[in-house]
C-alpha cells in the first residue's frame, strides 16, 4: 500500500509520517520509507543522528543507475537518456517489489532500526548550494516518481511518502500515485488552505483523501476542522510529551507513546488497509500514462529528442499480478 503524508510547512506531517512509520514496524510488516520534502528531516524523525541523515544516499545521485535497472529489456525505450521522471513501465520493464533485495535499493535504502522492527529508508537528498538558480527541486523528486511508476506492492506491503510541503506535488503526476493521502492540517484557516487546493486538483483523478487533524487543544479545534472538511476529517491529534522528547534527540520506547496517539495510529493503519478493495490498477496504469504524455508534450520530448509518447506499451497494465522478465 502507498501511503503519502502531505499538508503545509509547519503543520507535523513529517512527525506524523514518522509515528506512523513506526506503528507500522511493530507490526512486523515490510516498510520502505521515502523522505520527498525539500526539507530533509524524516531520517531525523526516526532517530537517525545528523551524520547518519546526512550520511543517507541521495536517489537523485542515482537516477542513471536506477533508469538502467526500471528499463530492464523494454524495447520501447531506446536508452536509459531517454527515461524521465514520468516514463511508464512496459513489457520487460523492470518492476520494483516491497520485498525484494534489488540494485535501487543497494544503491538508495539504508535500513533503520525502530523498535519491534527494521524500515528501509529512501531520500531524495538535500537542495544544495550548488542548486541554487540552476536546478529545480521536481528534478529530484523524479527519482521518486519513477519508482512508484515501477513498483508492484500488495496487501500488508506499505511504503509511506513524505512529501514535499504545500501543493508542491501537483506540478507532476506524483499526487495520483498513492492509495491514500493523509494530509495533515492544523486547526487553522491557513491549516485548511491546502485541504482545499488538494481537494480542488484531485477532485478529477479519484485520490483517496483523508484528514489527520494536528494540535487539536480541545472541542473548539475540532469543531473547526468539523465545520471546514466535513466528512474527510479522519481523526485528531493532540499534544505529545513522547514526540516532544523525540524532538530533542532522545526519544522514549515506542510503547510508551500516549495511548490517545497509539489508537489515532491504529485509525491510520485501518484507513490503509481498507483502500486495497478499491485498488483498480487499469486506473493508475492509465494516470500514468496521462501524465506522461502531458509530461513529453510540454518538456520531455524537447529535452530528449525523441517522441516519448512511443514509449507508452497499450497492452501493458501495471499490476501485482505482472512477471518479471526473464
Amino acid at each position: 500500500m502507498k501511503i503519502a503524508f502531505v499538508g503545509k510547512g509547519g503543520s507535523g506531517k513529517t512527525t506524523l509520517s514518522s509515528l506512523f512509520i513506526r506503528h507500522l514496524a511493530t507490526t512486523g510488516a515490510p516498510v520502505v520509507a521515502i523522505d520527498a520534502d525539500i526539507n530533509q528531516h524524516l531520517g531525523a524523525a526516526l532517530g537517525l543522528d545528523e551524520a547518519e541523515a546526512a550520511g543517507l544516499p541521495a536517489m537523485g545521485d542515482h537516477l542513471g543507475l536506477i533508469k538502467d535497472h526500471l528499463r530492464g529489456t523494454n524495447p520501447r525505450i531506446a536508452g536509459a537518456d531517454k527515461m524521465i521522471k514520468t516514463t511508464p513501465p512496459g513489457e520487460g520493464s523492470r518492476l520494483l517489489r516491497v520485498r525484494e533485495d534489488n540494485p535501487v535499493y543497494d544503491a538508495c535504502a539504508r535500513p533503520v532500526e525502530l523498535d519491534g522492527g527494521a524500515v528501509r529508508l529512501m531520500v531524495t537528498g538535500p537542495f544544495t548550494d550548488a542548486d541554487l538558480g540552476v536546478a529545480c527541486y521536481h528534478s529530484k523528486t523524479g527519482a521518486v516518481e519513477l519508482c512508484l511508476n515501477h513498483l508492484v506492492d500488495g496487501r500488508d506491503e506499505y511504503v509511506v511518502v513524505d512529501m514535499t510541503a504545500g501543493s508542491d506535488s501537483f506540478a507532476s503526476g506524483m499526487f495520483t500515485r498513492f492509495d491514500i493521502t493523509f494530509l495533515v492540517a492544523e486547526p487553522t484557516r491557513k491549516g485548511v488552505s491546502v485541504y482545499r487546493q488538494y481537494k480542488e486538483y484531485a477532485r478529477d483523478f479519484g485520490v483517496t483523501l483523508k484528514i489527520v487533524g494536528n494540535k487539536v487543544q480541545g472541542e473548539e479545534d475540532l469543531d473547526f476542522l468539523r465545520a471546514e472538511v466535513g466528512d474527510d476529517l479522519l481523526v485528531t491529534v493532540g499534544h505529545s510529551d513522547w514526540v516532544r522528547a523525540m524532538e530533542k534527540g532522545r526519544p522514549p520506547r515506542f510503547d510508551l507513546l500516549e495511548d490517545a496517539n497509539r489508537r489515532a495510529l491504529r485509525t491510520l493503519h485501518t484507513a490503509v488497509d481498507a483502500t486495497y478493495e478499491l485498488r483498480d490498477w487499469e486506473r493508475y496504469t492509465r494516470q500514468m500514462v496521462h501524465f506522461h504524455l502531458k509530461n513529453a508534450h510540454s518538456w520531455g520530448n524537447e529535452r530528449t529528442g525523441a517522441d516519448l509518447a512511443a514509449q507508452v506499451d497499450p497492452g501493458f497494465v501495471l499490476g501485482e499480478g505482472v512477471a518479471a522478465p526473464a
